[in-house]
């Protein structure tokens, strides 16, 4: 199938590979042009605009913000006014539930297919083709989507008609994770200061009651303090918790924990954290109890 893929940052880099290596023609675009060599090398076209990637049957984008989507997508030189009629567009961007909503209407008023898809990943889950990945749109354009789907992760769930409601799941999902984050943190400040042993503490978790994923990545992060470099950036975390925020604000459902999960962010922020991976949330409540890193020296330390 002829694919274009725009946004090749650690994610998108990943993904566009994987489609090569299943034998698709893809094109390649992302604004800064080294990236769009790297993936040359693999034997992906380079287009040299937006226009040039929208020659294809499926376009899948997987862009930072909304401020990004809406400019490659809606732009006057965007997605909808060059992507052909019946031309599939695959969002896998995490972007706000409106703006989802407002690209189904574009690419419906220019009878294109679009289907958002985002994905729960890292980079490194991203290269193996190991992403989960949400899927809402028309059935016809899911269909259309899914052999591509396939190829960059192992497993699609089909959650809704309208696009717009992956985009939610995707938003609740990263809040979620976000709040085992933060919670991570102030345990491993209050056991540390408490004389255990942050590393141990983390594996008798993991293998106990907590061995879901996304305590085993990232427990050890925040005991051993590995916030760099980052494989999620903490602004991007923080761009999430405001659409997520934004949504329920529309939906009329109050999130107590999401509005302090914000104030946390904005204070990693305006310590410079801004490029720090996300996880870096959770190192906070080990500054709150007196500058004390969550991995440092708190003696006396008791093993597991």
């Amino acid at each position: 199938m002829k694919v274009g893929f725009i946004g090749l940052g650690r994610m998108g880099s990943g993904m566009a590979r994987n489609l090569l290596r299943a034998g698709h023609d893809i094109t390649v675009y992302n604004r800064t042009p080294e990236r769009s060599q790297a993936l040359a090398a693999d034997g992906a076209k380079v287009a040299a605009t937006v226009a040039q990637a929208c020659r294809v049957d499926a376009l899948i984008t997987m862009l930072a913000n909304d401020a990004a989507a809406e400019d490659v997508v809606l732009g006057p030189d965007g997605i909808v006014s060059h992507l052909q009629p019946g031309a599939l567009h695959i969002s896998s961007s995490t972007i706000s539930v409106a703006l989802a909503r407002r690209l189904a209407e574009a690419h419906r008023a220019n009878q294109q297919q679009f289907v958002s898809a985002p994905v729960f990943g890292r980079p490194d889950a991203a290269a193996a083709a190991r992403l989960y990945i949400l899927l809402a749109g028309d059935p016809a354009a899911r269909e259309a989507a899914m052999p591509l789907l396939n190829v960059l992760g192992q497993r699609t769930f089909v959650v809704s008609d309208k696009p717009e409601a992956a985009n939610l799941g995707k938003l609740s999902g990263n809040f979620l994770s976000a709040s085992v984050i933060e919670s991570l943190g102030e345990a491993l400040a209050l056991v540390s200061h408490g004389g255990l042993d942050p590393a141990a503490y983390i594996d008798f978790l993991t293998a106990t009651m907590f061995g879901a994923p996304v305590y085993r990545t990232y427990g050890p992060l925040i005991a051993q303090r590995r916030f760099e470099p980052a494989a999620f950036a903490a602004g991007l975390g923080a761009k999430d918790i405001r659409l997520l925020l934004g949504a329920a604000q529309d939906l009329r459902v109050p999130m107590p924990l999401a509005s302090l999960l914000n104030d946390r962010f904005l204070r990693l922020l305006a310590s410079g954290g801004e490029h720090l991976d996300w996880s870096a949330l959770g190192d906070l409540a080990a500054r709150d109890a007196g500058g004390q890193p969550v991995a440092g020296p708190t003696p006396p330390i008791y093993s597991f």
